[in-house]
């Protein structure tokens, strides 16, 4: 399409034209003749007339040609389809309306990409949370309706009472998870990172846990400088920290070991905790830190497989990042890097 402006050939030339011949009469008006004046004013006033003519023809021509121009645009971006007339490297005012016009298409397919992934999302989020409360509620239904239909000894009835508390106690858990995580993901819990000791975070982590590994006599040790420092979230990093020591005690046998060990680096401060426990397959090892992921024999243990996931977001909100590497049958090493 032809540019808006005064480059159509025929007028600029009628426009040099008249240019020319009215500074030529300006300049030898005393010495022209007067029938050269006479004819002189005629002609450029024809060619004035001509170039007024010409003008309008072109503007309408070119207004037509934009407009099409345009509409095409619209209706092949309405299609779906690659528009034709398209010059992304013309400089002019039909190519300035059709960039912008595809770069609000570009936005707007991402907004709806985006839309369908969110319903995805809410979708498996729905699913995933249905079948993981559908355990607990079917236990306490079913307990409630033995407690209501049959006469039980006192110890008997204890023991349900003792089952369907363990029951909400589990929903109660798997609640909270789920409010940590919609937090994580809308981004609505705030990250403080202040200067502070690693060792006493670490410690607080291992508090949490201590009990479980007591009853199953797995030994826990601790390497870490009480000097070492870090820019963190001491809150946020002990509830990672305290996840990834749970999954530990959790798959470790009775009998074995949690270490954790702490090494500062030139950029991060790294923090293993190794587990003599049933080990990750090297297939597995991204999908661990998936929402409720649990697979093999973790399926048949406590949880609700959020626990690294939430790790793993937690510590990626503060730079750092969670890797993991392991054996099946002979332990699990995580390491948590921390940004100095």
């Amino acid at each position: 399409m032809r540019r808006l402006g005064l480059k159509c050939i025929p007028a600029n030339i009628l426009l040099s034209i008249m240019a020319f011949l009215l500074i030529f009469a300006g300049v030898l008006w005393d010495y022209l003749p007067y029938f050269v004046i006479q004819r002189m004013l005629p002609v450029s006033g024809a060619l004035v007339l001509l170039l007024t003519v010409q003008w309008s023809r072109s503007q309408r021509q070119q207004e037509a040609e934009f407009a099409n121009d345009i509409c095409e645009t619209v209706d092949a971006l309405m299609d779906g389809r690659k528009t034709k007339c398209f010059h992304p490297y013309e400089d002019s005012e039909a190519s300035k309306v059709q960039g912008k016009l595809l770069q609000y298409y570009d936005l707007m397919q991402e907004g709806q990409r985006q839309s369908e992934q969110d319903k995805q999302t809410i979708q498996e989020l729905v699913s995933d949370i249905s079948h993981q409360v559908k355990t607990p509620v079917a236990n306490i239904r079913m307990f409630t309706g033995i407690l209501q239909e049959h006469s039980l000894s006192c110890e008997k009835q204890a023991e349900f009472l003792a089952t369907m508390a363990a029951q909400v106690d589990k929903l109660d858990f798997l609640m909270q998870s789920l409010i940590k995580m919609s937090r994580l993901e809308t981004g609505t819990f705030a990250i403080h990172m202040e200067e502070g000791s690693l060792y006493n975070t670490i410690a607080e982590a291992v508090n949490s846990v201590w009990a479980k590994a007591d009853q199953k006599h797995i030994r826990m040790e601790v390497e870490c400088d009480s000097q070492i420092r870090v820019k963190h979230d001491a809150k946020w990093t002990s509830e990672a920290l305290g996840n990834i020591l749970d999954n530990a005690v959790k798959y470790t046998p009775e009998g074995g070991s949690v270490c954790v060990r702490v090494r500062p680096w030139h950029f991060y401060t790294r923090i293993d905790i190794e587990d003599t426990g049933i080990g990750i397959a090297k297939e597995h090892y991204h999908d661990v830190f998936q929402r409720f992921y649990r697979g093999g024999e973790k399926a048949s243990s406590e949880g609700v497989g959020l626990g690294l996931y939430l790790a793993r977001g937690i510590i990626m909100r503060q730079m750092g990042y969670i890797s993991v590497k392991s054996e099946a049958g002979k332990g699990t090493v995580f390491s948590v890097f921390l940004l100095n």
